[in-house]
């Protein structure tokens, strides 16, 4: 009788960016999968609260509290600890503006969080898989983004596509090894980093407009890939782009 494993009891998992929205929601959905799940963000506070309350619904929690763009400092924490069954690599930024208007500042910021920060976060948790010898999965968060283009959002578009070439590339070396890289694709999800955008009904309609299913995407329509792809339920799959989109580049 044939089944998919989504069982992830034994494993152990990591999630950056995890103080809120789709990290929070991801830590708590591969908790409630059977993982022991360390949650990484900046916030002591918001990560300690998402942990109890996994705890407090029977799942298994800790927190790493620090800042993922001190690439050297999360590689000698991810060094420092048992390695990793599934990571993912969840931390991003944007900060939307027209091509002519983007500041370095800007730049910097969007690229060094979510490629160079993303980049040498898979890198140190890769190392450790390597090491332990028993394969696993890297999710790398990405974004319909990373496969279109939108206005005011070049250098978002950029660091997205960056990361569905430096994924598949990984998938490619890491593969030998067991271990499996993918990407997770989302459209425009509700969270407290989109939620400000939504404010422009205009913007809000044209989003809409785009998404085939008629409305915006909720955390809890990514929870259910991320778990797919990191149990053995997607045990043939790397080197690809999941896409939860509503449909958006269908066309």
């Amino acid at each position: 009788m044939m089944r998919a494993n989504f069982d992830l009891t034994g494993k152990r998992a990591l999630v950056t960016g995890a103080g809120r929205g789709i990290g929070r929601g991801v830590a708590e959905a591969l908790a409630s999968a059977g993982a022991t799940v360390t949650l990484c963000a900046r916030s002591a506070s918001e990560i300690t609260e998402a942990a109890e309350a996994i705890v407090a619904a029977g799942g298994s929690a800790d927190t790493l509290a620090l800042d993922v763009t001190d690439t050297r400092a999360f590689a000698r924490e991810i060094d420092a600890r048992e390695p990793f069954d599934i990571f993912v690599n969840n931390a991003g930024t944007n900060r939307p503006a027209l091509v002519q208007d983007v500041t370095e500042e800007e730049f910097d910021l969007i690229i060094g969080l979510n490629l160079r920060a993303a980049v040498f976060a898979a890198q140190a948790v890769a190392r450790g898989m390597v090491k332990a010898g028993r394969g696993g999965s890297i999710i790398n968060m990405s974004s319909q983004m990373g496969h279109i283009g939108a206005a005011k959002r070049s250098i978002y578009c950029a660091s997205k596509w960056a990361i569905e070439g430096f994924s598949k590339s990984m998938a490619i070396e890491l593969g030998p090894q067991g271990i499996r890289v993918n990407t997770i694709c989302p459209t425009f999800i509700e969270t407290p980093l989109t939620q400000p955008y939504f404010t422009d009904k205009a913007f809000h309609q044209e989003v809409l407009g785009k998404i085939k299913l008629g409305r915006l995407g909720q955390v809890q329509d990514i929870v259910g890939a991320a778990v797919f792809l990191a149990s053995d339920a997607s045990a043939l799959t790397t080197g690809s782009a999941l896409m939860v989109d509503g449909g958006w580049t269908a066309e």
